[in-house]
């Protein structure tokens, strides 16, 4: 097993999200950490946000996690060999008012990882974006648009349903004018 000094957010998502399965521990990795792994590292994050398909109480975690020499420090459990971190925002696991329509299992050489789609990870991003007004979020999002492959018709039902088509297509109409930026 490689050290965890020397995994890559993915590969340590992945082994984190590995190690919790084989105790009964279901969680999909969202926000940030999704964002690096689908627009190729263009948006850095050292924030792994888990959820917890079905939550076993913050004890069990806290006991998994030591197990692989994770520590528990404020809302955050650190190793001392990574600079990342892992965190468990509150469930359910929804985007916006919905469930997420596809979760990914993304395989790395230290496990595999339970994550939100590129789509669903551009959904999430947007969320924000849309009832916070965050543009580090909507920039999060283009990321992904612009680099993964999505299904920009689920993302306008989705907003639709959201009631934010205006700000959705504000989004579409940008991710439109990177890529046009990009092939010149």
């Amino acid at each position: 097993m490689k050290p965890l000094k020397e995994m890559s957010m993915g590969e340590l998502a992945a082994y984190v999200c590995s190690h919790l399965k084989t105790q009964g521990i279901d969680v999909v990795l969202s926000g940030g950490g999704c964002v690096a792994i689908y627009s190729s590292g263009k948006y850095v994050s050292y924030d792994l946000d888990f959820i917890e398909r079905l939550s076993l109480g913050r004890r069990k975690l806290k006991a998994v996690l030591a197990a692989i020499g994770f520590e528990e420090s404020d809302k955050y459990f650190r190793h001392p060999d990574t600079e990342y971190f892992v965190e468990f925002p509150a469930g359910p696991l929804a985007i916006g008012g919905e469930p997420p329509q596809e979760i990914r299992i993304l395989k790395f050489s230290t496990g595999e990882l339970t994550a939100l789609s590129p789509t669903d990870c551009v959904k999430d991003r947007l969320a924000a974006y849309f009832y916070w007004n965050d543009l580090e979020c909507l920039e999060q999002a283009m990321l992904v648009a612009t680099d993964a492959e999505i299904d920009f018709e689920e993302i306008e039902r989705w907003a639709g349903v959201e009631g934010q088509a205006e700000k959705c297509a504000l989004f579409k109409k940008q991710c439109a004018e990177v890529v046009r930026e990009y092939r010149k």
